[in-house]
C-alpha cells in the first residue's frame, strides 16, 4: 500500500473534505497552544500545513506520513505565497517514518551557505527548493533534446568511455589497464572521432547525450566531467546543422521557460571581434567597439600613433566611476595586454582628461561624435594592434556593462566563419580547432598559396552557438576529402608516422568511403544554468566537484590501496614541479 495519496504542493481548495495522506520532511513546526501545533510538511512539489497535537515530537527534517482531512484555512490565515496556502490538513494521524539530526544549514534558499558545507552534505542540500527546481529543469532539458533529435530522425548511439588517448592527450584522464600492464585507457574528452566513424558506418544521423571528461582548471562554467548534446549528420552543409541544433535548443528553452526563442541570428567571427571584442559576444547591452583610427591619421600625439585606435562609451560613467575605479581598470587593461588605457569624462564643454592637451580640437570633437558620447558619459580608448585593441576593449566592455545572467531574456547567437588557424609561430600556423575542420569553400585554394600572416585569413567551416555571452558549444563541417586532409596535415607538420599513430583508425576508415558530414556539440550544464538564471553550473549538477576539483562528500580524489597499485603495476612517486 502506498505511503501517500497526494503530493503536498498539489493540494488545493478543490480537495476540501477529502481524506488524504501526505509524506515528506518537516519544514517548520510552530506551537500554537498547549494542545495545538502546526507543521509544514515538504516534498518536492511544495509544502502543506497540517494541524497536529502539540505533543507530536516532529522536529526539523523528520520524515513523516500524515493522514487527515483537507479543510479551508480560517479567515485571515490564507498564505498566498504557497500553492496550497488556501487549505490545511486537520484531524490528523502522524506517523514518524524516520528521525533526523538537525540539518547542517538552514533549508531555505534565502540563506547563504558556504559551498563546501553544502557539497559535503549535498544529499541535504538537494532538498532545498532551488536545487529541486534546477535539477528538474535539467531533466526537462534532457527530455526535450531527446525528443527534438528523434523527431528529426537522429539515432541515439552510445560511444565508449575507455578509449585510446586523444591528440589533446595532455588533458586526458587516464585509466591503467590491469590485464595490459603498462598500458592505459583514456576517458573521452568528446566522442568526436567515434561519431565521425558512425558517419562512415552509414548511420546518417547520430546523437548522444554524452558524458565527457577533461582534466583542466575548474571555474564557474567548467567541471572535470560534463554533459553535452553530441550530434553528427551525413550529407549536410552548415545550414542543415544550424537547423537541427536550433530545433533542439528551442525545444529545450521552451520546456523550461515556456517561451520559444525566435530564429537565431548570425554573426561572423570577424564582425564579433570588431563590434564586441569577443568570439562569444553578449549582445544584451550596447557599448560596442568603434574603430576611430582615421581620426588620428595625422595626430601629433605619440599615444595614438599606432596601427589601430578603438573606443567604447559607457553611458553615465563620468559620475559613476571614481579615480580609484579608473586606476583599477587601467591596471586590468595592462594585465590583459594593453600598454595603457586612455579615458575621458564627457562634460557639456567636451572631453575632460589628461590626454586632451596632446590632442587637436578636431580629434577631441571627433572622438565624442564617433562614439556617440553625451555629457555624463565616460569614454575609453585603446591604441595598439587591432588584436590587442579588440581583446582589451571587449573585456573592459564586459567589466563595465554586463548584466546579471538572468536579465534581458535568452539571446542566442550563431558565430560563423572562424579562422582555420589562430596564430603563426615561426612561420608555422597553429590550428584553431581539431585538424579535421573543413576550410571555407572560398578559401581552400589559399592552403597552397598562403604565407606568413596570410594563414590567419583562411576561414573555416566552424561555428559556435552563444547564449548571453556564454559559449554553449561548437561544431564544424568535417574534412572528408583525402587531398584536403593530407594538405592540412602537411601544413601542421604532422608527418605520415604521426598521422598513423594519432589518427590511423580514422584515416583507414575514410579509405572506405566517407560521406560529407558535419556536427555540433553543446553543453547541457551551461544551457540549463542559463535557462534557470544561475551563474555557476555547479548549481544545476547533482553532485559536482568544488573549484579545486575535490568532492567534500566522498573525499575524492583519495589515495588508492597499495594492493590495488601492486595489481596494476603502479607506484606513486613524489610530484616533480
Amino acid at each position: 500500500m502506498s505511503l501517500r495519496t497526494d503530493y503536498c504542493g498539489e493540494l488545493s481548495s478543490a480537495d476540501v473534505g477529502r481524506t488524504v495522506t501526505v509524506a515528506g520532511w518537516v519544514d517548520t513546526r510552530r506551537v500554537h497552544s498547549e494542545h495545538l501545533a502546526f507543521i509544514d510538511v515538504r516534498d518536492h512539489t511544495g509544502v502543506v500545513q497540517v494541524v497536529v497535537d502539540q505533543k507530536v515530537d516532529a522536529r526539523s527534517e523528520y520524515v513523516l506520513a500524515v493522514t487527515g482531512t483537507v479543510r479551508a484555512r480560517p479567515d485571515g490565515m490564507v498564505n498566498d505565497a504557497l500553492a496550497s496556502g488556501e487549505i490545511e490538513i486537520a484531524d490528523t494521524t502522524v506517523e514518524i517514518l524516520n528521525e533526523a539530526e538537525p540539518p547542517p544549514f538552514p533549508m531555505h534558499d534565502r540563506t547563504d551557505v558556504d559551498e563546501n558545507i553544502r557539497l559535503r552534505h549535498r544529499y541535504v542540500d538537494l532538498r532545498r527548493d532551488k536545487m529541486q527546481r534546477n535539477l528538474r529543469a535539467r531533466a526537462k532539458v534532457n527530455s526535450a533534446i531527446r525528443g527534438a533529435m528523434e523527431k528529426q530522425g537522429f539515432v541515439e548511439i552510445e560511444t565508449p568511455m575507455l578509449i585510446a588517448s586523444t591528440p589533446e592527450g595532455a588533458r586526458d584522464f587516464v585509466v591503467p589497464s590491469r590485464i595490459h600492464p603498462g598500458d592505459f585507457y583514456a576517458l573521452p574528452q568528446s566522442p568526436q572521432l567515434f561519431k565521425q566513424l558512425s558517419m562512415v558506418g552509414g548511420m546518417d544521423k547520430y546523437y548522444q547525450i554524452a558524458r565527457c571528461l577533461r582534466d583542466e582548471d575548474l571555474r564557474a562554467d567548467r567541471q572535470f566531467e560534463f554533459m553535452q548534446l553530441d550530434a553528427e549528420a551525413s550529407f549536410v552543409d552548415q545550414e542543415d546543422v544550424f537547423a537541427f541544433i536550433s530545433e533542439a535548443v528551442a525545444d529545450a528553452t521552451e520546456a523550461v521557460s515556456g517561451e520559444r526563442p525566435a530564429e537565431i541570428p548570425r554573426m561572423t567571427w570577424q564582425e564579433a571581434q570588431e563590434r564586441y571584442g569577443s568570439d562569444k559576444p553578449d549582445v544584451r547591452f550596447g557599448m560596442e567597439l568603434n574603430d576611430i583610427t582615421d581620426l588620428f591619421g595625422e595626430t601629433e600625439s605619440k599615444v595614438f600613433q599606432t596601427p589601430v585606435v578603438k573606443g567604447i562609451c559607457m553611458p553615465g560613467g563620468a559620475d559613476e566611476l571614481g579615480r580609484n575605479a579608473i586606476d583599477d581598470l587601467t591596471d586590468k587593461a595592462k594585465r590583459w595586454g594593453a600598454k595603457g588605457l586612455a579615458w575621458f569624462r564627457v562634460r557639456d564643454e567636451g572631453l575632460e582628461g589628461a590626454l586632451t592637451k596632446f590632442m587637436s580640437e578636431a580629434e577631441i570633437a571627433g572622438v565624442q561624435e564617433r562614439l556617440g558620447a553625451s555629457s555624463g558619459d565616460m569614454v575609453f580608448l585603446i591604441a595598439d594592434s587591432r588584436r590587442v585593441a579588440n581583446k582589451v576593449l571587449g573585456l573592459l566592455r564586459l567589466e563595465l556593462g554586463r548584466p546579471p545572467v538572468n536579465e534581458g531574456g535568452f539571446n542566442f547567437l550563431w558565430i560563423t566563419d572562424f579562422p582555420l588557424f589562430e596564430e603563426v609561430i615561426d612561420g608555422n600556423p597553429i590550428p584553431a580547432h581539431h585538424p579535421f575542420t573543413m576550410p571555407h569553400p572560398d578559401d581552400v585554394e589559399m592552403l597552397n598559396t598562403a604565407q606568413g600572416d596570410e594563414w590567419l585569413d583562411i576561414r573555416s567551416q566552424a561555428y559556435d552557438l552563444v547564449l548571453n555571452g556564454w559559449e554553449l558549444g561548437s561544431g564544424s563541417i568535417r574534412i572528408h576529402r583525402s587531398d584536403v586532409q593530407a594538405r592540412i596535415f602537411e601544413i601542421l607538420g604532422i608527418g605520415p608516422e604521426e598521422q598513423q599513430a594519432k589518427f590511423g583508425f580514422l584515416l583507414d576508415a575514410f579509405k572506405y568511403g566517407a560521406p560529407p558530414h558535419g556536427g555540433f556539440a553543446f553543453g547541457i550544464d551551461r544551457l540549463t544554468a542559463l535557462l534557470v538564471g544561475e551563474e555557476n553550473i555547479r548549481e544545476v549538477i547533482a553532485f559536482p566537484k568544488t573549484q579545486s576539483g575535490s568532492d567534500p562528500m566522498t573525499n575524492a580524489p583519495s589515495p588508492i590501496d597499495p594492493a590495488q597499485l601492486d595489481e596494476l603495476g603502479l607506484r606513486v612517486l613524489p610530484r616533480q614541479d
